[in-house]
């Protein structure tokens, strides 16, 4: 017979509402409490907070809920400057003040680590977060959802775990321009009355704004997602865009047909201007398609390089291996410490990109290719390819379970680990800790007012 846990007997109901002490954080940002040993979280509430918790959700194991009124203030609480704080994701914690933020950010490793337990977990030395220069007004990208909301065009994130759409006609963690130039067009598209996505009935036509920000020159690059490749009043959109927004100098089309998760399609239409912004990163010029994958946040980013460069303590003997290179920022900006750089990605515009980043650099001792981490290295090796210093960034999946095989046949003597997603990274330390010890984890915040977390990890052969 099954033990009666606590929690199957706790009658709650939608719209029941209790106090409720605030122990910690979850992982998402939400407050935690217990309510007759339920588990309850709730978006908004901090640490050490008294709440008048309203229950929003019954779920078999715990419990959601919203702030009724808060009882018991905490000191960390601040007033965030954005109205969609805890409306919209990625404001997460907005109203926890930022010393505070760096201590939520390192204590994310530390309780990955705790779940995944990789061997020796209770040691590693994990270093306090790394502040970003700037807490707000770093994001050089928007990606706006665009939809109809009371009668009018609206473009915004949507609400946590939801598709309602807030319309947002301000966001202080976006560099100011990609605002200027989302709020600009959603004019325009009200004014010419472009149909936008109906989710509902799969029709119209804009579903998404992308915009990106070239910190290092200002240039401003716009992206239309569109569900068919036909966009009405093309000519006057673009007349009209070019006009009143002169340092959009890249506009292209992306088309992504039907109701969807993903964001963009596979077909790209080049609009006007440019095909390319450029942006400047430790020296460096990229040229950005589009799709090109690049941080959020310039500025930190160099740090984030900086730390993955101190972690693989590179010699000019070392070749290196950048595993998932994207557009090859991390191995280009470490090319003149090494003497060759070998990189691959499984996108060919992101190895096209590489390569002419190469070029345009006149870096002339990194290799691009495209295919897997896990197929590639064994070609360059029975090639002849000897590579003793390793960096991996991989996606938020964490590595391939064939590369991370691969690594351990490989045993690079240099190895960094630069990961955005603390579960993935805890986890495939299970199984490099078989070989490799980890001298150190550094987290850095690439994010103020999210919860989310990038980390650098020096790992090194065990004796």
């Amino acid at each position: 017979m099954k033990p009666l846990h606590h929690h199957d007997t706790v009658e709650v109901a939608v719209g029941d509402r209790f106090p409720l002490t605030i122990r910690r954080l979850g992982v998402n940002g939400q407050g935690i409490g217990y309510f007759k040993h339920k588990v309850c979280f709730v978006p908004g509430a901090l640490p050490h907070e008294v709440v008048v918790a309203e229950v929003t959700k019954v779920h078999p194991r715990y419990l959601e809920g919203k702030i009724h009124r808060l009882r018991k203030v905490s000191r960390d609480r601040v007033q965030p400057r954005d109205p969609y704080a805890n409306v919209a994701g990625g404001f997460e914690l907005e109203n926890l003040a930022y010393p505070q933020q760096l201590r939520f950010k390192r204590q994310v490793v530390l309780d990955s680590l705790a779940k995944f337990k990789p061997y020796g977990y209770r040691a590693y030395d994990v270093r306090p977060t790394i502040a970003a220069p700037h807490e707000y007004g770093y994001r050089n990208k928007a990606t706006f959802q665009v939809r109809m909301v009371n009668g009018q065009v609206a473009a915004g994130l949507y609400k946590a775990n939801s598709h309602d759409l807030v319309d947002m006609k301000t966001c202080a963690v976006q560099m100011p321009a990609t605002m200027n130039v989302i709020r600009t067009v959603v004019e325009l598209i009200e004014q010419l009355a472009i149909p936008v996505y109906d989710e509902q009935h799969n029709s119209g036509i804009i579903k998404t704004l992308v915009v990106r920000e070239s910190r290092a020159t200002g240039e401003l690059q716009l992206t239309f997602i569109t569900n068919t490749p036909k966009l009405p009043h093309k000519y006057q959109l673009i007349t009209a865009i070019q006009q009143s927004l002169p340092k959009v100098v890249s506009i292209m089309q992306n088309v992504n047909p039907g109701n969807t998760p993903l964001v963009w399609g596979n077909q790209m239409i080049h609009l006007a201007g440019e095909k390319y912004i450029t942006e400047s990163l430790m020296g460096l010029d990229f040229k950005l398609s589009a799709r090109s994958f690049l941080q959020l946040n310039p500025e930190q980013t160099e740090n984030l390089y900086e730390e993955a460069a101190k972690a693989l303590s590179l010699s000019p003997d070392d070749t290196l291996i950048d595993a998932y290179a994207g557009i090859g920022t991390i191995g280009l900006s470490l090319a003149n410490q090494v003497k060759e750089v070998w990189g691959m990605e499984t996108i060919p515009e992101a190895v096209a990109d590489a390569q002419e980043n190469a070029r345009l650099n006149n870096i002339t001792n990194a290799h691009y290719e495209v295919g897997a981490a896990e197929d590639v290295m064994p070609r360059w090796r029975r090639e002849g390819c000897h590579f003793d210093t390793l960096v991996v960034d991989p996606p938020r999946t964490g590595l391939d379970d064939q590369l991370i095989e691969q690594i351990l046949k490989e045993k690079p003597q240099k190895f960094a680990y630069v990961s955005c997603s603390m579960a993935s990274l805890a986890r495939n330390l299970r199984r490099l800790t078989s070989v490799y010890h980890v001298d150190y984890i550094q987290p850095v915040d690439m994010m103020p007012q999210t919860t989310r977390c990038e980390a650098v990890v020096k790992l090194s052969l065990r004796k």
